[in-house]
């Protein structure tokens, strides 16, 4: 099955040129007998007098979330600027997201095992052909690219496959194990949410009363959500993945800070808690992001220590429970799909060989204190990558990319210069 350009369209945005491009892909790339396909979309984004630098394609975090648009505001990523300096760049929505054919509610009336099928072919390695029909259609030889977590795992699968496409390789918080269980993977990010957990209670003692008096009112059913939801202790204490961020922690401290019964705490705590329903694709699809060649069976959840069991004030954060498919009404409607997919046996999407033979060169940031990507797995990954020099910092967490100067930062170590 031959990929085409269905649209391409062009526009200004105040400074920046803004070309639009969608593909229709084949859904399972080495079947040519499946006819299924899907639409992959791409704002390649320029600014006056740069429309002739060399790409550099951003793989976003996830799974299941679509590219940032390019807009100059509060919300827009900190590092296009930095990145439109030194390239074009390709912003994608990966398949199933955005405008790449997204995955939603209304796909569940074709029935949950259609459903689970055809998330099997959303991974990692799809997203990587997805980007070589991409990267031919624009007409680079090569390019770039920026891998933002999730999409740092995906940068690995593209080395394991087509390594010769890329140029510079530049990874933010997302060097994943390459061979580890998913089990190992969620027990030591429970070890760093433990860290995490106490480090915010010696800055505010008085919060772990407060945080146990909110689970006493979650056990007794009496937070519901705006949504209808009633809040569960284990939904309440995924509100710690905000401690995974740069002022993640301004999150946590307001909603201890609130009166329960107030609206503001009802919203806030909404929005605080990750999994929603605006992308069920980072719900039903997350844990398939570390099983190269495992079955997942509600990984994080079978792992929990047993402090966290016993000590209702220790946060959590990308741990993800059974139990949700049934307390959140958001989730509810895919339990079946992502039960289904906790029984499936994913295929091995690294290849440790071909990534250290890769030859890449460029740069990647390894957060100390990362509890979504270990540092001590990303270290071990970092050394098939003698290319790719590893910028160690406390500076920042998991969010760096979009808070600070990273990407100037690796830049100028993939060209040889001293951090200043």
């Amino acid at each position: 099955m031959t990929t085409t350009a269905t649209t391409t369209t062009r526009r200004r945005m105040l400074d920046l040129t803004v070309e639009e491009h969608t593909l229709t892909v084949p859904l399972v790339w080495d079947d040519p007998a499946d006819p299924r396909t899907i639409d992959v979309y791409a704002a390649v984004v320029s600014r006056e007098g740069g429309e002739h630098l060399p790409h550099l394609v951003f793989l976003q975090g996830g799974p299941g979330h679509e590219a940032p648009r390019p807009f100059h505001s509060a919300t827009s990523p900190a590092w296009l600027d930095q990145a439109l300096a030194h390239y074009r760049v390709v912003l994608l929505d990966q398949r199933g997201t955005g405008r790449s054919t997204p995955v939603g509610d209304r796909d569940l009336e074709r029935g949950a095992a259609d459903v689970a099928e055809h998330l099997t072919h959303l991974r990692a390695d799809a997203i990587v052909r997805d980007c070589e029909a991409l990267r031919e259609h624009l007409g680079a030889v090569t390019w770039s690219v920026l891998g933002q977590s999730f999409g740092g795992f995906t940068t690995l699968a593209y080395l394991s496959t087509h390594a010769a496409s890329l140029a510079d390789v530049f990874i933010t918080g997302g060097l994943s194990t390459v061979d580890r269980h998913p089990d190992e993977v969620y027990a030591l990010c429970y070890d760093k949410m433990r860290d995490a957990s106490e480090r915010y209670y010696r800055r505010f003692r008085e919060h772990r009363d407060a945080m146990r008096r909110l689970v006493d009112l979650a056990d007794a059913g009496d937070i519901v959500l705006p949504d209808g939801e009633v809040v569960s202790r284990s939904r309440l204490r995924s509100v710690g993945s905000a401690l995974g961020t740069d002022d993640g922690w301004q999150t946590v401290w307001s909603l201890l800070e609130r009166d329960p019964a107030s609206n503001a705490f009802r919203y806030d705590l909404m929005h605080a808690m990750p999994f929603d329903g605006r992308n069920p694709l980072y719900f039903a699809f997350h844990e398939s992001s570390y099983a190269s060649g495992h079955v997942t069976r509600w990984s994080a959840e079978r792992v929990e220590p047993q402090d966290f069991r016993d000590d209702v004030t220790l946060f959590t954060g990308e741990h993800i429970r059974s139990d949700w498919t049934e307390t959140v009404p958001v989730l509810r409607p895919w339990r079946e799909v992502a039960s289904i997919l906790a029984e499936h046996p994913w295929p091995t999407i690294y290849d440790a060989d071909a990534i250290a033979a890769s030859g890449a060169t460029g740069a990647a940031a390894v957060y100390v204190n990362d509890v979504y990507v270990p540092m001590e797995f990303s270290l071990e990954t970092a050394r098939l990558l003698p290319g790719v020099t590893p910028w160690v910092t406390s500076e920042h967490e998991h969010n760096g990319l979009r808070t600070g100067p990273v990407l100037s930062r690796l830049i100028d170590l993939a060209r040889g210069r001293r951090l200043r």
